[in-house]
């Protein structure tokens, strides 16, 4: 009977131990609503690394494109609120998506606990070699020849502020969705489309090398890397300033301790120096919020788009 009672005893130890072991290695999922290559990608990838050295676990990036970044979002809110699943956000999928939709399967205000911002960019208005070159001839070019300037969209940040653009240009477009930056990119490079609004990351080399041009970029202020840009507003284009976000949430229900714990693995990313200087390098402002401020910002961020999509009178999807 002693041996029993000291077999079971080891048993349960045994077994809280492995118990203990799998919940420690588990890893975490982040699930990005993009392809690989994009900014939401590219950012989390360099995050993952120094947020698992925090956590002790290992981070595993789960890409999951869709036009809208609406599959991957949905994925993140359905998700069991463990701490095992987080993913990135944008003030597409978390901001504009809200409004923009008509049936939209999860609600940001609803099913989401904001972590922290990671960072903000203006959006490059690039185009094919092909297309004029400057803002004022783009312009002339769309109102001569309406509808016949095809747009890249490669989520809804780039819908939006790309649509707003037309209106107050007073021009017509094509729009085709892409599901995220990188096909969108792709797609300008080889002619398919003659315009989509990008991130500093995803056009900086093309610039460079003269595969792309610029019309400008959409941020209230120039972007240190590309200081030889202007922005929209600079050219005679008044009230025009979009940015473009990224950020980490979780599902709504996870415990306030996990959040602290993800916060506190986020700033160890955001204020390790490789990091930081890569976010700068990639044309990105670092974040880096407290979970309740950016909360804060994300709502803000939702009543802003709706207020301006109602009143840009942009057709809803």
């Amino acid at each position: 009977m002693v041996r029993l009672f000291v077999l079971a005893v080891i048993g349960s130890f045994v077994a809280l131990s492995t118990h203990a072991q799998t919940a420690i290695k588990r890893p975490i999922r982040s699930i990005v609503a993009s392809p690989p290559g994009g900014p939401s990608d590219v950012q989390m990838r360099l995050f993952a690394p120094k947020m698992g050295e925090a956590l002790g676990q290992t981070i595993v990036v789960d890409n999951r494109p869709s036009n809208n970044g609406i599959v991957g979002a949905e994925l993140c809110a359905r998700a069991a609120p463990d701490g095992l699943t987080i993913c990135v956000g944008n003030s597409g999928t978390h901001a504009i998506n809200q409004t923009l939709y008509r049936k939209l399967p999860y609600d940001v205000n609803r099913d989401f606990q904001p972590i922290s911002l990671m960072g903000t960019t203006g959006l490059v208005v690039a185009i094919n070699p092909k297309v004029p070159s400057t803002l004022q001839d783009f312009a002339a070019l769309g109102k001569k020849r309406p509808g016949t300037i095809n747009v890249g969209v490669p989520g809804a940040t780039g819908q939006f502020a790309g649509d707003a653009l037309w209106k107050l240009l007073g021009i017509t477009v094509n729009n085709g969705n892409y599901k995220g930056s990188s096909p969108a990119e792709i797609a300008l490079l080889s002619g398919e489309i003659d315009v989509a609004l990008l991130t500093p990351l995803a056009s900086m080399q093309h610039l460079k090398s003269g595969r792309m041009r610029a019309l400008g970029i959409s941020s209230f202020k120039r972007n240190a890397l590309l200081p030889d840009m202007p922005t929209i507003m600079e050219q005679g284009v008044k009230g025009y300033a979009f940015e473009f976000w990224n950020g980490i949430f979780a599902p709504v229900g996870i415990n306030p301790a996990m959040v602290t714990t993800l916060h506190r693995a986020m700033l160890h990313a955001v204020n390790s120096p490789e990091v930081r200087e890569r976010l700068i390098a990639l044309g990105f402002t670092p974040g880096g919020e407290p979970p309740e401020v950016y909360t804060s910002f994300v709502r803000a961020e939702v009543e802003k788009f709706r207020c301006q999509i109602i009143d840009s009178g942009v057709q809803l999807l």
